[in-house]
């Protein structure tokens, strides 16, 4: 979920970012080069006042060597062209000396302004990727009539490396604010989410068999909390229904021990009244014989699903290869070849309840298998898990019986004349998922089924620092 939160986070604190940092960016353009339009327009009011009192004495050359001067001198310290011409665009005094001033470039537009009797208008928006020229004008008026425009003429180049400048120092204060605001939106996400990983661990658990889990209602949103307590709530119901169903088949199955012990004793001297061979009593002290396994398999699933995992650190390894040698008398009888191999791994197990589970698909595996097939039992670890893997050589299952496989009472429709009552692997199931363990179904090539235990390598350390996980 926070792949998916962050980044619709991160490009809405973008967004904003850019919004706020456009219009700046913007702003300080401006403003710098209004700066700058500023003190052109300065200039020319000085220079226009000067070149009044030279254009009231035309024949005044000591006057107009004066202006040249200034401007000379102004050229020289700033870069910036200025002149003064009439109102033909004939030069008065220039510097550059050669400049023609309003016959080219942008102060065309700026001099006819500025004959009208007004100073020009300011230029353009000049950016930093543009090499324009600014051009200002200032009108020079004697008894109300403009008789002649001082005109400037200035590089952009200081102007437009200030304007980056200052974008670069809006660029870097952007950046550190999103850094920063990454950071928030990690906290903010983490904050929010962290509820929501507690439930998914503890809903996990509760899947997996172990229903005493809950979640500390303690940190998140309000309604996050809310919902902790309601997970915590609905959990307890379903413990209390589960507790329920368990005491009532435990409850039922023992209950029926004693009524159908006493039917089989009554069937056993029934059988002695009537002619040896009867297949009537044949078949009815068969169907009492699996009416009572049937009590015992759920007595023992019953047994299985409340009872708690006392977890060790075992040599599963050592463990499979005891429950081998163990079924290797029945195998050689039913002429299956039952073997095992892996060496030495450990897991954290609960040794009875483990040895409980491999004898159930054992079991199963020796009952499918025909003679002249081959069982085999193999332990292996990976990263964080050690697994125990039963293969056999018998028919194997559809896809859609392996979905159904592990389920109560399930049974394949093809193997029905084979003894069992459908109980043994939803035992081995109960049994390892009390310890943290799982057991998984698939095909064995060329035929046969595959049946995989998984044990966790680490101890089941409940994250006190998610919650109340026990």
């Amino acid at each position: 979920m926070r792949t998916r939160l962050l980044p619709l986070l991160i490009v809405l604190m973008a967004g904003v970012l850019l919004a706020l940092g456009f219009p700046l960016a913007v702003s300080l353009a401006a403003a710098q080069q209004q700066r700058v339009v500023v003190d052109r327009i300065d200039d020319t009011v000085r220079f226009a006042a000067l070149a009044q009192f030279v254009t009231e004495s035309t024949e005044d050359a000591e006057r107009r060597a004066t202006l040249r001067r200034q401007l000379e001198r102004y050229h020289a310290t700033y870069g910036i062209r200025a002149g003064v011409f009439d109102r033909d665009g004939r030069a008065m005094a220039t510097s550059p000396r050669n400049w023609s001033g309003p016959a080219e470039g942008p102060g065309r537009g700026a001099f006819q302004e500025a004959l009208t009797g007004r100073r020009s208008q300011d230029p353009a928006q000049v950016w930093p990727w543009q090499r324009h020229r600014l051009a200002v004008a200032s009108p020079v008026v004697r008894d109300g009539d403009v008789v002649a425009v001082v005109l400037t003429d200035s590089p952009t180049g200081q102007l437009r490396a200030r304007v980056l400048q200052g974008w670069l120092l809006i660029v870097a204060g952007e950046v550190g604010a999103m850094l920063l605001a990454v950071g928030a939106a990690f906290r903010l996400t983490g904050w929010v989410l962290k509820p929501v990983r507690v439930l998914d661990g503890a809903a996990h658990d509760i899947a997996t068999g172990r229903m005493n889990s809950r979640v500390a209602a303690a940190s998140g949103p309000p309604e996050l909390r809310r919902l902790a307590r309601s997970f915590n709530e609905m959990a307890d119901h379903v413990e209390e229904a589960l507790e329920q169903q368990r005491a009532f088949v435990a409850d039922a199955s023992h209950q029926l021990r004693n009524p159908l012990a006493a039917l089989l004793l009554r069937i056993e001297l029934l059988a002695l009244e009537l002619p040896e061979g009867n297949a009537e009593i044949a078949s009815v002290r068969t169907e009492g014989k699996r009416l009572a396994r049937v009590l015992d398999d759920l007595l023992d699933l019953a047994l299985a699903e409340h009872a708690s995992a006392s977890l060790h650190l075992t040599d599963i390894g050592e463990l499979a290869a005891e429950r081998v040698a163990a079924w290797r008398p029945l195998a050689e009888e039913k002429g299956v070849r039952l073997s095992g191999s892996g060496g030495a791994v450990t897991a954290w197990a609960d040794p009875v309840a483990l040895s409980s589970a491999l004898d159930a698909v054992i079991d199963n595996a020796l009952k499918f298998s025909p003679a002249g097939a081959a069982v085999t039992v193999e332990t292996a670890s990976w990263g964080t898990t050690s697994t125990i893997v039963v293969s056999d050589g018998g028919p194997g299952l559809t896809d859609d019986e392996l979905a159904r496989v592990g389920d109560r009472f399930w049974r394949s429709g093809r193997h029905q004349n084979v003894k069992g009552s459908g109980l043994g692997l939803s035992i081995s199931r109960a049994l390892l998922a009390a310890g943290g363990g799982r057991i998984t179904y698939a095909h064995h090539e060329p035929r046969g089924l595959r049946v995989t235990v998984t044990l966790p390598r680490t101890s089941p350390v409940p994250p006190d620092a998610h919650g109340l996980r026990r």
